[in-house]
């Protein structure tokens, strides 16, 4: 139980983060979003629970850019094609995929999932008690 509620709250935190983001960037969003972006910051946070703190954290980011850039396919074919809701379309973003995902913010998700991993451990760290978070960039 005292895992859910941890997990409750890093994914609100991440949400509600990831939605206030969008608002900034595009100036809008969905409530949708929240979910989303909360499923992406809880698998981003999962990251150096698996590899180590040796890890570069490079490594861990691009880890996380291919995780949510997944993430993000799934949600749009579920949101954007099978539901009709026109969330995001990124059509005319060069190397995109059924308008869902493309390379320029599989790229940018990069930096994005870098700064979640570290928010994440950081969160962790001071909310939950657990070790204090140290990295190896390269």
């Amino acid at each position: 139980m005292k895992s859910a509620v941890k997990y409750a709250i890093l994914g609100g935190i991440g949400g509600v983060l990831y939605f206030c983001l969008e608002m900034l960037w595009r100036g809008r969003s969905h409530w949708a979003m929240i979910v989303v972006g909360g499923l992406c910051f809880i698998l981003c946070g999962l990251i150096n629970e698996i590899f180590t703190w040796d890890t570069p954290l490079l490594l861990q980011a691009a880890a996380g850019a291919v995780m949510v850039t997944f993430i993000e396919l799934l949600s749009g074919l579920i949101l954007n094609i099978w539901l009709g809701l026109d969330i995001w379309d990124y059509s005319n973003m060069p190397l995109n995929i059924m308008g869902q995902v493309c390379l320029p913010f599989s790229l940018l998700w990069v930096l994005l999932s870098g700064v979640a991993i570290v928010l994440d451990d950081y969160l962790r760290y001071w909310l939950f008690d657990e070790e204090k978070p140290h990295y190896r960039l390269l």
